[in-house]
């Protein structure tokens, strides 16, 4: 079976894979015991007619001679927040189960859809998607197959899009639509060794998707490669990716050095280093500096910031009617903190955004992208943060800590695995500025390239 989704793209235009084929081999990974809680209730099998039926068409206009669909007819999860027509969308919660089904597909999944997709099932998610960890509480937390794989503890799968990264990293998915607040897409890619792709948020459209924060929400996609991100992203985004030729030679780039290497564990500090390293043996010029404008975050972060005063917007009625029993007592406590947050507070808030990302992009400017590890740790232990509160809130802190700069910025961001073959995964994260995403597309592929060089030179 092809390695990413491009590549199975064009094994199904030579003739030499199968659309039904497949999607059988999917439908397989994702009832398999590595995917256990990786997908919500009975949903793939509510959806397997539907995802039959693309795979036969994509099928059926290849043998009259007529062009596939863009994406085939091959399998692509759905993160449980985006309506899906006929289905509820919970949002991971048990609150919304009984919710009415949805009249309509969301634009992003309608993209998916008119592009061909297979749409394999509803992946279960942080609650809400208020967590980078991943754990659910009400449907089961799935383990992160990569890590277990490699140590066999069971290990954290990052969130919130969870379930995704997991039908992705099995198999069971060739890529999976999530959403990204603070991390969502990036944290469980880097934690599972794939790609994860955080567009500027005003590109695709988030209607028809139960929100987090209105205002920092981005749909986007988790898939198993920079080209596969790039096709994922013209679809949900309707629009067409001028890839830049430029060699890493012509590239200036920044690491910053405070705020986002703090922290760091043995294994994303030698990962990261590594890259670099290579990076610059390629002809990338690598400058290590200061961004003064981040000691903004407390104080834009005090009261929980936008998701939490957004989050308790739209959550208020049914807090007001249900109490907090139904939720994960995590996500309501979370929740909760909006509850503070006058009307004038969220107001200075919205303007103290803008003055920040007036001072960042200043100090940013002159350079072709920023590189970071995506998250400071590798995948932690799932058990601990399972007993322990405390743990839990730390660990979920430091997950979203750096890539939540880059929601709050309005930027792009990609991450990629970076880490050695055979080591735990490690994500690097390309960041920019709002609507550089072509940019940190082209700067990711080249970036992919000299790693996996690296990487296939390791193992032989």
């Amino acid at each position: 079976m092809p390695n990413d989704l491009s590549s199975a793209l064009a094994a199904l235009h030579e003739g030499r894979l199968h659309a039904l084929d497949a999607l059988q081999s999917s439908q397989h990974a994702a009832h398999s015991d590595a995917c256990r809680h990786a997908y919500i209730g009975d949903s793939l099998d509510r959806m397997a007619p539907a995802a039959q039926a693309a795979a036969e068409a994509s099928d059926a206009a290849a043998r009259a001679g007529a062009p596939r669909p863009r994406l085939g007819g091959l399998a692509i999860s759905i993160k449980d927040l985006f309506d899906v027509a006929g289905a509820t969308s919970s949002a991971g919660s048990r609150l919304l189960q009984g919710h009415p089904p949805a009249s309509s597909d969301s634009p992003a999944v309608a993209r998916l859809r008119q592009a061909g997709a297979a749409l394999l099932g509803r992946n279960t998610m942080s609650e809400f998607a208020f967590s980078g960890v991943g754990i659910n509480p009400h449907h089961g937390t799935p383990a992160n197959p990569v890590t277990q794989a490699l140590d066999r503890h069971e290990r954290i799968p990052g969130g919130s899009t969870s379930g995704g990264a997991v039908s992705v990293a099995t198999g069971a998915a060739w890529a999976a639509l999530g959403s990204d607040t603070g991390g969502s897409i990036r944290i469980p890619a880097a934690l599972q060794g794939l790609v994860g792709f955080k567009n500027t948020a005003r590109l695709t459209p988030t209607e028809g998707c139960i929100p987090l924060s209105t205002t920092l929400d981005t749909a986007c996609a988790i898939t198993r490669s920079v080209r596969d991100a790039v096709l994922l992203h013209e679809v949900l985004a309707a629009r067409t990716v001028r890839l830049q030729a430029r060699p890493l030679s012509a590239c200036r780039f920044a690491v910053v050095k405070n705020h986002f290497l703090d922290g760091m564990d043995d294994a994303v500090s030698t990962a990261f280093e590594a890259s670099l390293r290579l990076l610059r043996q390629q002809g990338a010029q690598i400058e290590e500096i200061q961004l003064p404008a981040l000691q903004d975050l407390p104080q834009l972060q005090a009261q929980g910031g936008f998701a939490a005063a957004e989050s308790w917007a739209w959550h208020r009625p049914l807090m007001n009617a249900h109490g907090d029993s139904a939720y994960d007592p995590r996500v309501a406590t979370r929740i909760r903190r909006g509850e503070a947050i006058s009307a004038a507070d969220y107001i200075d808030l919205i303007h103290a955004r803008r003055r920040w990302i007036a001072a960042m992009e200043s100090q940013l400017q002159g350079f072709d992208a920023m590189l970071s590890p995506t998250v400071p740790v590798v995948a932690p232990l799932l058990q601990p943060l399972l007993l322990s509160d405390e743990a839990f809130f730390a660990t979920n802190a430091l997950l979203l800590r750096n890539p939540s700069v880059v929601n709050l910025l309005d930027g792009c961001a990609l991450s990629l695995p970076c880490h050695a073959a055979g080591q735990l995964p490690v994500g690097l994260m390309v960041w920019a500025p709002a609507l550089q995403d072509e940019q940190v597309l082209s700067l990711s592929l080249h970036i992919e390239q000299a790693l996996r060089a690296r990487t296939s030179g390791e193992e032989h």
